[in-house]
């Protein structure tokens, strides 16, 4: 029997972790307050607030340094504090704009010199900033996690993958046998989309933001791949709770 361990959402895409207790899902959307913002960079093509491809933003895989910013939204004001080891705190309103100016201000210093540097904050209109172009909340399993640290030789923080949910009780890659099946957690059914590949932001270190590992090239080594985690598609409205089992119809 495996279980529901970590819960996660990141308000701005590729900024920040916030780890929580329970989430509302909604069915066909992304997990609420999840990739709600993405920030835009100069050379970025976006259509508003429609979904765009992860290259039109800020993001890790470019500036590790965003891997080790963690978040706290207060959903009533749509306010937002982000930490970072580096920078004092910060707390703003990302859709004010006043609240953009001192995000960008605020981020600079985080951001290469050799890259295009963060110009503002868009928000999403139609699904959360997620890499799928559907809707998606993502899920791992631990014991994968375990098989790829045994390859990597060290420990690897969860949150180095930017998934939504985290399961404990599975087999390792169990989950790939999901995909087209329905997956409950809780009370809410789910159904097991496609597969994630995975990029160099899971070198970054959330702790430091400083690049001391590469699990892409492990998992090319030994499984000749780079997937990591599922991406699923609420089937319903529900709420699930850290606990709730997590089962695979047959």
């Amino acid at each position: 029997m495996a279980d529901l361990v970590q819960i996660w959402r990141h308000p701005i895409k590729a900024h920040g972790f916030e780890a929580l207790e329970a989430t509302k899902v909604k069915a066909n959307k992304t997990l609420p307050w999840d990739r709600t913002w993405a920030a835009t960079h100069e050379a970025s093509k976006t259509a508003g607030g429609a979904w765009a491809h992860c290259a039109n933003f800020s993001r890790g895989a470019k500036a590790p340094n965003l891997m080790a910013i963690s978040a706290a939204l207060d959903t009533s004001t749509a306010t937002l504090t982000m930490s970072h080891p580096d920078r004092d705190a910060l707390t703003f309103r990302p859709d004010d704009t006043e609240g953009i100016a001192r995000f960008t201000s605020w981020i600079s210093p985080l951001m290469p010199v050799d890259r295009t540097a963060t110009t503002g904050l868009v928000r999403a209109t139609e699904q959360g900033m997620t890499d799928t172009p559907f809707p998606s909340i993502s899920v791992g399993n631990l014991a994968t996690l375990r098989v790829l640290e045994q390859h990597a030789g060290q420990k690897l923080d969860t949150r180095r993958f930017r998934l939504n949910f985290w399961a404990e009780g599975l087999a390792p890659f169990e989950e790939f046998e999901w995909l087209g099946k329905i997956v409950s957690i809780g009370g809410v059914t789910f159904r097991a989309e496609d597969r994630i590949t995975r990029c160099a932001s899971t070198k970054g270190n959330p702790e430091t933001g400083r690049r001391d590992a590469d699990p892409v090239a492990v998992m090319d080594t030994h499984w000749g791949h780079h997937d990591f985690g599922i991406a699923l598609i609420a089937q319903m409205d529900g709420h699930v709770t850290l606990g709730d089992n997590v089962s695979v119809a047959a």
